[in-house]
């Protein structure tokens, strides 16, 4: 099969093309590297400053063309996966539609309809946007003024998103809110992928033994940091960690390279990572996939998608528990003798549902119900 992923987020694609090519495929990355990840692709997109960065950046685009046509499943990254105006995207788009065999919605981050989807009230008790009834502290931030987030709700994007819902032959989402809030628009073409993890060079941490201290990790992103509550995280951290200064530590780490973080995660045992999600993102499981243990997001809906009801490693945070972190982290303290057993078990919960051969598996059996009925 041949297969060209346009566009990608926190190296998801380039890591499920590598499967793929594993698996005796083909599979092309056009990507612009998931900005300042400057991840691996075979087709860069990656556009520069300003006015001649933009001229520039249409020239590669269309020169790109050419080697984007023939395939037998195109997936794109999301609804604007080319970094141009929705109207030029949608010009891209049925490009790409009418030159290849199908083209499928890579559900991957936030579009018109998971916007919405947010602020309807009924499909999730909390999200990024709303906790409960109310503004999450996200919406009601300066950070949420910067990132302009409001336009995803804008008319031109509800254009955009109906222009293009109506034109994709399927989509394949890679976490469970994702998968809620298509379902009802795709029914059965639309598939759970999940997140890919490159397990190969992962080497765990070995924990035999419980730790005299509880060392939690956490990683702070400076224009996300109120968007995935690693604000009220620290916070949290930091009062656990002056409650119980004898029995735990905390390590915080702000805009370092990458290699450098993971060592510094594979000297800790317990990573802090996001406050209002239902399903474990890429860098829960990449931590988890070392044997680190991962506070995120692990609702009994996430479980029930993966149909997983033995192994439930991950603590699970609300937002809509007063206190709920405290007392999450509290109990890894007082429970330290459970950290051997919580890393083991968080690493083979990856290897089971996220190891990148199982997920590019997934993902081959959608494209070939996708091409059958075409």
């Amino acid at each position: 099969m041949k297969i060209l992923f346009v566009g990608d987020a926190s190296n998801m694609h380039n890591c499920l093309a590598q499967a793929l090519r594993d698996l005796g495929h083909t599979a092309v990355v056009a990507s612009n590297g998931s900005h300042w990840m400057n991840t691996n692709r075979d087709i860069d997109l990656k556009r520069g400053p300003g006015k001649l960065g933009a001229v520039k950046y249409g020239l590669k685009v269309l020169n790109s063309l050419p080697k984007m046509r023939d395939f037998d499943v195109v997936e794109t990254c999301g609804q604007v996966f080319f970094d141009l105006k929705p109207s030029k995207v949608r010009w891209l788009f049925d490009w790409l539609k009418n030159h290849n065999r199908s083209i499928l919605l890579g559900a991957i981050g936030t579009d018109y309809t998971y916007f919405t989807t947010c602020h309807d009230g009924k499909t999730y008790r909390y999200s990024d946007y709303m906790v409960g009834d109310k503004p999450s502290p996200f919406v009601l931030s300066q950070e949420y003024i910067d990132k302009r987030e409001d336009l995803w709700g804008a008319p031109f994007m509800r254009d955009h998103n109906d222009y293009l819902l109506k034109r994709y032959d399927g989509a394949v989402s890679c976490l469970w809110e994702y998968q809620a809030c298509y379902e009802h628009i795709f029914g059965d073409r639309l598939a759970y992928g999940g997140i890919p993890i490159d397990m190969s060079d992962i080497k765990p941490i070995t924990l035999d033994h419980e730790p005299e201290k509880v060392k939690f990790f956490i990683g702070v992103q400076r224009d996300r940091n109120v968007l995935k509550g690693t604000d009220l995280l620290l916070e949290a951290a930091r009062r656990t960690v002056d409650r119980y200064p004898d029995l735990c530590e905390l390590t915080v780490v702000e805009s370092m390279p990458y290699n450098e973080y993971v060592d510094l995660t594979m000297q800790s045992h317990v990573i802090l990572d996001q406050l209002y999600s239902y399903t474990p993102a890429t860098n829960a499981l990449l931590a988890m996939a070392r044997g680190l243990v991962a506070v995120s997001g692990a609702e009994p809906e996430f479980y029930d998608l993966i149909n997983e009801h033995d192994n439930q490693p991950i603590i699970n945070v609300s937002p809509l528990v007063e206190g709920d972190i405290d007392t999450k982290l509290e109990w890894i303290v007082k429970n330290k003798h459970l950290l051997p057993d919580l890393s083991r078990c968080s690493r083979e919960f990856v290897e089971k549902h996220n190891e990148a051969h199982i997920v590019a598996q997934r993902h081959l059996d959608f494209y070939d119900k996708i091409l059958t009925k075409k």
